[in-house]
């Protein structure tokens, strides 16, 4: 796809890979327009030449507000970013159901709701994407953030559903699987971590070649292992 004069929407568009799928969209000549729930970050995106809208997504409110803001305009291009975890670990102590409850909605609810409530829109063009990303650890879970791999898998497993459905359609549906990247969500673990800006470039880089997926960095070595030996994958990611 070619991005000059196409209208995209990206969730969490003000901080992280978000922003920098953004900005390097805005860079091939795309009208973006970014949610997000800080007001800081949303003046800068304005700043920046984007449209904004406030929303918090780990709740219906948010998600009625995105639509109802975008109701009867032309969208070109959605992308599911926005995301978060949620501390789920008994060795640690007991989780936070509410915590739980937003990590869902946010990684699972709000894309499909974003997804239902602009398909006819995105129908209407000429050529659309959808673009959902979940995470490497997608395929295999870690034990310690199980209700963030389940979600991110139950959006893996509806991407490709999804793509199946509209195979014949001018929408094309790219999922997009990032490993440990350098944002604030992750500011707290160690290990070598891609930098926003690269993982950025890779998804985008696979929006303009019209990809199934975008396997991110080492994701790459891990699909690959993963097809040959999908248990020395569980083994490996489950301690992760």
């Amino acid at each position: 796809m070619q991005f000059a004069g196409k209208v995209a929407l990206v969730t969490g568009g003000t901080d992280g890979i978000g922003r920098q799928i953004a900005l390097q969209l805005q860079a091939l000549g795309a009208q973006v327009i970014v949610t997000g729930r800080d007001p800081d970050r949303l003046s800068r995106a304005r700043s920046e030449g984007m449209e904004t809208i406030c929303a918090d997504l780990t709740g219906s409110a948010g998600v009625d507000a995105v639509l109802q803001t975008l109701s009867g305009r032309t969208i070109d291009v959605l992308v599911n970013n926005a995301g978060m975890g949620a501390a789920h670990d008994f060795r640690a102590g007991m989780p936070d159901p509410a915590d739980d409850e937003r990590t869902l909605w946010l990684n699972v609810h709000a894309p499909i709701r974003l997804i239902v409530g602009l398909m006819t829109a995105l129908q209407a063009r000429p050529e659309a994407m959808i673009v959902n990303v979940t995470s490497g650890l997608a395929i295999a879970p870690s034990a310690g953030a199980p209700v963030y791999c389940a979600s991110k898998a139950a959006m893996r497993s509806y991407t490709q559903s999804l793509r199946a459905q509209l195979k014949a359609t001018r929408v094309h549906v790219l999922e997009a699987l990032p490993p440990l990247v350098d944002t604030a969500m992750t500011s707290e673990r160690g290990g070598r971590k891609l930098s926003a800006q690269e993982c950025a470039r890779q998804i985008v880089a696979a929006m303009r070649a019209n990809a199934d997926e975008a396997n991110v960095g080492m994701v790459r070595a891990l699909k690959a292992i993963n097809q040959v030996a999908p248990w020395a994958v569980r083994r490996i990611m489950i301690g992760f």
